[in-house]
């Protein structure tokens, strides 16, 4: 018998009967050629809606005028509430990233609306536990994951964006430069210029303006169907699992699974169905959260990258390292004490629904005070 002609041992077909094997040939299915087109289309419209909302940027400068967002503290409030809105942050960084290069805002302003968008990008894990609470046994764990996964992304993106602040300020990241080749820029000019003139000369500029954010929406949810659905019930998934004890390996799976997703609110829901299955502990999920707000900068980096400007690069950057530091310091000197304040704070807060009810109405009066002083 041929080595061609051996079977392989424990392969069988439908019929009960030993397959042949196919030689060294790889199958591709039909799933993985369309989550690869998903991946490729989300791509190619995550280029064009920053294209056309840098465009269409000039639109919105009336509305922030007449909305008064002046200055750092304005534009945290924006950003926050406008990830509350969109419950994702990673469309509204992208935003501010944007509208930077358009001129609308300067550098502290959009590292304000990046800051604010991720402290309301968590607020998906509270809403899909609310869901949960409502739709099953109104068990208060999905509550309380929610709510411990804020509490530590305001607790550490707070710190993150005054120490920000001061490095814009005093230009700490100047030095750090990256400049796309131009190459790459004439590259994207001669793709998507002339599908944004179209644009801009057919529709008024705040349409422009809201097409690019709907399109920026739509690369997202591109990106969405290109990700592998993880079985949590498989049990290597679950061995896996029960092996994070670590807080340092916990801030490494964050940071893993948001750079593969490429957003916070994914990486983030998948806490919430792990949770209430047992595979983690509320205490695992503090060093996770911590991880996932670094990685989730990803993108909003790409797309400083995209439109080309040395500023949009710093900016994102500076986030990226001072969340990186607050979390880092946290984990090294004070986790202890912290983790036990967050995981006391969160079980009040879940307590009962008076308790919750003060909770959500904090977390949404503290951005609307920051955009209207």
């Amino acid at each position: 018998m041929s080595p061609e002609e051996r079977v392989v041992p424990g392969l069988l077909d439908e019929g009960g009967e030993r397959e042949r094997p196919q030689g060294r040939r790889v199958r591709i299915t039909l799933g993985a050629w369309l989550r690869l087109f998903s991946a490729g289309g989300g791509l190619f419209l995550f280029v064009f809606a920053l294209q056309i909302i840098k465009t269409g940027a000039r639109a919105v400068v009336p509305l922030f005028e007449n909305l008064d967002i002046v200055g750092p503290v304005n534009s945290l409030g924006f950003g926050w509430l406008a990830a509350y809105l969109a419950l994702s942050g990673s469309p509204v960084a992208a935003i501010g990233t944007t509208l930077l290069a358009g001129g609308v805002f300067n550098e502290r302003e959009a590292f304000a609306v990046i800051g604010g968008s991720r402290l309301g990008a968590s607020f998906i894990v509270l809403a899909v536990g609310y869901v949960l609470y409502l739709s099953r046994r109104r068990s208060p764990d999905g509550l309380a994951i929610g709510v411990v996964a804020l509490l530590t992304t305001f607790t550490t993106q707070g710190p993150a964006v005054a120490l920000g602040l001061l490095s814009l300020h005093y230009g700490w990241l100047d030095w750090i430069q990256f400049t796309p080749p131009a190459g790459m820029l004439d590259w994207i000019d001669a793709v998507y210029g002339r599908p944004v003139d179209f644009l801009d000369g057919a529709l008024p500029s705040a349409l422009v303006f809201a097409t690019g954010a709907a399109v920026l929406l739509g690369s997202f949810a591109l990106f969405d169907r290109a990700l592998p659905q993880l079985d949590a019930g498989s049990p290597g998934f679950e061995r896996a699992l029960r092996r994070l004890d670590s807080k340092w390996l916990m801030f490494g799976m964050g940071c893993a699974v948001t750079a593969m997703t490429l957003s916070v609110s994914i990486s983030l829901t998948l806490l919430v169905p792990l949770s209430l299955k047992g595979y983690l502990r509320r205490e695992q999920i503090i060093p996770y959260v911590m991880g996932a707000n670094i990685t989730t900068f990803i993108d909003t980096l790409a797309g400083a990258l995209v439109l080309g400007g040395a500023a949009a690069f710093t900016v994102v950057l500076t986030e990226m390292v001072a969340v990186g530091l607050v979390s880092g310091a946290v984990l090294l000197l004070a986790y202890g004490p912290y983790s036990r304040a967050v995981l006391w704070t969160a079980g009040r807060a879940t307590h009962s629904q008076r308790n919750l009810g003060v909770f959500l109405a904090v977390i949404v009066a503290v951005p609307l005070g920051l955009l209207v002083v």
